[in-house]
């Protein structure tokens, strides 16, 4: 083990683990540069302030050589890890409501709100974040809810494709989720297991999103769509199969958090990762489960895959962010902070 100040040279490995508190601790930093382990992924318990998360993702970089990539689930709404000191983002359904009366106006405050949500978090350390959310609002999931553009893909399309492009211009990936679509299954994949009782004819609205956008990476839903296959999309070869070769996409398919009751399907924690891990995901997300991540890294050896590696590595930018000061000055980030204000009011 590197017991110097000099980052390890090691590929990413497959797990994105996540810490407890706000600064690294030894068993932390132990785990980060376990050769399994390739990313962190972050929760409001990590954030304090702007200036802590710049101190915590520095340290994390730090670690290794490629730097670990650092994520977190920042939407907007309801879904947004880091609050004080980061411009408060409305749900994405505010957008929708706006493309209903002036599409051309929604798209572009959805690539200003998608340009200040990337560049703010950039500014601190933080890689990606998992968004844009593309299920539909069927009206019948109150997990998704307004965290949805609209029910209706069209709309979708137009809204996070522009905010794709907001992310990018800020240097910042894109994740769509959840694959194939979250918006039907009326159940919380955190707490329970859902069932989506279509066919894959009737979901066709679900997909076109995927079949549209130009996406960086995707997140698989922890759900069943029973007349596709009878396991959850993110274990399912299937499912995987007609993302990649039907779909042709070609970016990194992250696993949802495995450590959620959606997952419990598969058996426990390294039978996950192992279901996981066959069906195609490249990164495979444990999260709130710290004795989970022990038995993972201990116990789970799968084959090294040099092409997996490659695809995670890929959604690292290759732009250097803006730092904050700088960033208080920017024109595009100063719209951008102004159109959210407008839209949360």
């Amino acid at each position: 083990m590197n017991t110097t100040n000099t980052p390890e040279e090691q590929p990413l490995g497959p797990l994105m683990i996540d810490i407890a508190g706000l600064t690294l601790s030894d068993l932390d930093r132990q785990r980060l540069r376990h050769p399994l382990v390739g990313g962190l992924i972050l929760f409001a318990r990590n954030y304090q302030s702007p200036q802590q998360l710049e101190r915590l993702t520095a340290a994390v970089h730090a670690l290794r050589t490629p730097p670990l990539p650092i994520a977190i689930d920042h939407e907007g709404g309801r879904v947004q890890r880091c609050r004080q000191g980061f411009t408060h983002l409305p749900p994405m359904r505010r957008l929708g409501e706006l493309w209903d009366d002036d599409r051309q106006a929604a798209m572009a405050t959805a690539r200003q709100l998608a340009y200040v949500l990337a560049a703010e978090l950039r500014a601190r350390g933080v890689d990606l974040s998992f968004t844009p959310v593309l299920d539909l609002d069927w009206a019948r999931s109150s997990v998704i809810g307004d965290r949805s553009f609209h029910r209706d893909p069209v709309a979708v399309v137009d809204l996070a494709g522009a905010f794709i492009e907001g992310l990018h211009s800020a240097g910042m990936a894109a994740c769509g989720k959840h694959f194939p679509g979250h918006g039907w299954a009326e159940a919380d994949s955190h707490v329970a297991l859902p069932v989506d009782e279509r066919c894959l004819d009737e979901m066709a609205p679900d997909l076109e999103p995927y079949r549209r956008l130009r996406l960086d990476a995707v997140m698989p839903a922890h759900v069943i769509y029973r007349q596709v296959d009878h396991r959850p999309a993110g274990f399912s070869p299937v499912w995987h199969r007609l993302l990649r070769e039907d779909l042709g996409f070609a970016g990194v398919i992250f696993s949802d958090d495995l450590s959620m009751a959606g997952a419990a399907v598969a058996g426990g924690i390294v039978a996950r990762c192992r279901a996981a891990w066959d069906a195609g995901c490249d990164m495979l997300l444990v999260c709130n489960a710290p004795q989970a991540v022990g038995e993972v890294l201990a116990d789970w050896r799968p084959p090294a895959d040099a092409r997996r590696a490659r695809r995670v590595e890929r959604l690292s930018a290759v732009t250097s962010a803006i730092d904050w000061s700088t960033l208080q000055h920017d024109a595009a980030y100063r719209s951008g902070v102004a159109a959210a204000r407008q839209l949360s009011a």
